[in-house]
């Protein structure tokens, strides 16, 4: 979340509007690009950014400059000081539990009007339509690879987990750095990505859509945010509320909601890959029991 003051000087749509006609072609892409993508923009590098636009950081940079500033560095914090600051974590913890002054039942009400709303807005037609999309393409796959990183990530593990109980191989993706770059190489033609992921387009997010791009996987998009990035990348996107409005923090259960939906769904459109599978397990179970020989 990220709050903007209306009444802020927006500097770079100024120039923008000001100096874009006298841009070249490629120079006006990189900045066109930049007014629409403004968020995005903060968290990527001049190599990204030209990796999007299919031109090179050069250009990147020179159509930065040519809008007046000295670099992407400088551009970064122009559009931080309009953006205005970011709510930490932490801050969404303290709004939320002065918000609910130590009354039980207003912390009660606080996560169930959250679901409530949730389980409302899942079961609006679109929405529907779109897990309907999304089992479809889930009941073809090869494998499901799971995306979340922070809190998300234990629910990409506990989603893998329940995948394959039914019979659908599943991979998370839900580490940084060089450790995700280690689960990305089990992606291959023929699987599906669930992604859970909100409005910052975080760089473990891009990079994983890249790969996902380039291996002809399709998306299905968990999110609150309908206007970022990932979901215009997306295949499928599923609208899922979360709360966090006004500085509070966001419900997770509301995701898991959504993730156990779409679990339950490919199961019964695969009843007997599910039955198969579960009757696997149990034999692998009653196996590992104490008292048993193997022979």
């Amino acid at each position: 979340m990220i709050r903007k003051d209306k009444a802020r000087v927006d500097i770079y749509g100024d120039r923008f509007r000001t100096r874009g006609h006298q841009l070249t072609p490629r120079l006006l892409l990189v900045a066109r690009y930049i007014n629409e993508n403004r968020e995005a923009v903060l968290e990527q590098t001049a190599m990204e950014i030209a990796s999007v636009l299919k031109t090179s950081d050069a250009t990147v940079v020179r159509a930065i400059q040519a809008l007046g500033f000295a670099g992407l560095r400088d551009l970064k914090q122009t559009l931080e000081q309009w953006f205005g600051p970011i709510v930490t974590s932490s801050e969404k913890m303290s709004s939320t539990v002065g918000s609910l002054t130590s009354d039980v039942n207003a912390s009660i009400d606080f996560v169930l009007e959250g679901h409530q709303h949730t389980c409302a807005v899942l079961s609006e037609p679109a929405n529907r339509y779109a897990l309907a999309q999304a089992v479809a393409l889930l009941s073809q796959a090869r494998q499901v690879a799971i995306f979340g990183i922070g809190a998300s990530g234990i629910l990409a593990e506990y989603s893998a987990r329940l995948f394959s109980r039914i019979g659908l191989p599943a991979t998370v993706l839900n580490r940084t750095g060089i450790g995700l770059s280690e689960q990305l190489i089990a992606l291959q033609r023929g699987d599906v990505l669930v992604m859970m992921a909100q409005k910052s387009a975080h760089r473990e997010g891009q990079t994983t859509l890249r790969e996902a791009r380039r291996l002809g996987i399709p998306t299905i998009l968990l999110t609150n945010a309908l206007d970022s990035r990932f979901s215009k990348e997306a295949s499928v996107v599923i609208h899922v509320p979360r709360g966090g409005e006004k500085g509070k923090i966001p419900l997770h259960g509301t995701v898991l909601v959504c993730l156990e939906m779409m679990i339950l769904s490919v199961a019964s459109t695969e009843p007997q890959r599910t039955i198969k599978s579960m009757k696997r397990i149990n034999e692998f179970h009653r196996g590992l029991k104490p008292g048993k020989k193997s022979g």
